[in-house]
């Protein structure tokens, strides 16, 4: 199927790696010139590169941290000077660090809020007048499978993704008019260091090995296993689409059937 994006120009931040990188190389292997982020410059220019080798697609790597507002609007400029105005934005940020209630300092609250909702809320506010000026864009957030079902040690990022929930279902209703279409992509266990980390962290509570804690993922899930990062771009590619322009303030589950939840 031919989405109809060849030649859009495509903003993914946190992309170096990961769900960041497989929503990246999927638009690039549809023809959008493609902007990708990180916290590590040089990292994410190698990232670039390679992207841009295994499709063929001009990519532009870019230093930026998700946290940090002077961050965002200097990415922005960039990328306008770069490639021009970004008609698709994949939104997404290194998740806030694990922990419960108890374990959860009050200084962290603020620095989840930064990191995961308000960097979402600066991307879409920059992106979102030449959008409306154009009639046409597309804006996809990755958050989590814990917006429907929260996980029990990951507080902050509970709070913050469904925070950026409310924040996306809202803004769909007033963009829609102007060709806009706004959605969430929510993983559920996916190959990424993000999950490593959570094993780490639940292999300490629960006096376990880490391996031990992905077999015990993998053996919980319906599919018996885990998802890959191209499989979860490839969600967002479609999104993306011309065909996709009758969906907006949806959240679609990416997650091998975890979510057990009627709605």
């Amino acid at each position: 199927m031919n989405f109809g994006i060849d030649g859009k120009i495509a903003l993914v931040t946190a992309a170096s790696r990961g769900l960041g990188r497989g929503c990246a190389e999927q638009l690039a292997a549809e023809g959008c010139r493609v902007a990708i982020c990180a916290r590590d410059g040089v990292t994410v220019k190698q990232a670039a590169k390679e992207i841009s080798k295994k499709t063929g697609t001009e990519v532009l790597g870019v230093g930026a941290d998700m946290s940090k507002a002077e961050d965002i609007n200097r990415l922005l400029i960039n990328v306008r000077q770069s490639l021009g105005e970004p008609e698709i934005l994949v939104t997404n940020a290194g998740g806030p660090p694990p922990g419960t209630y108890a374990s959860t300092a009050l200084e962290e609250y603020e620095k989840a809020l930064n990191l995961t909702l308000m960097s979402a809320v600066h991307l879409i506010r920059g992106v979102t007048p030449a959008m409306q000026s154009n009639g046409w864009g597309r804006i996809i957030a990755i958050t989590s499978i814990s917006v429907k079902q929260p996980i029990g040690t990951l507080l902050l990022s509970n709070m913050a993704r469904a925070g950026l929930t409310g924040f996306l279902k809202t803004i769909a209703t007033e963009l829609a008019p102007d060709g806009i279409t706004v959605n969430a992509l929510l993983p559920g266990t996916h190959k990424t260091s993000r999950i490593e980390q959570l094993a780490k962290f639940r292999a300490g509570q629960e006096s376990k090995s880490p391996e031990d804690i992905i077999q015990e993922m993998m053996a919980a899930n319906p599919s018996h296993t885990i998802g890959d990062a191209s499989d979860f771009g490839a969600a967002a590619a479609f999104l993306a689409s011309v065909q996709a322009r009758y969906i907006t303030g949806q959240n679609l589950l990416v997650d091998g059937g975890n979510y057990r939840g009627l709605l």
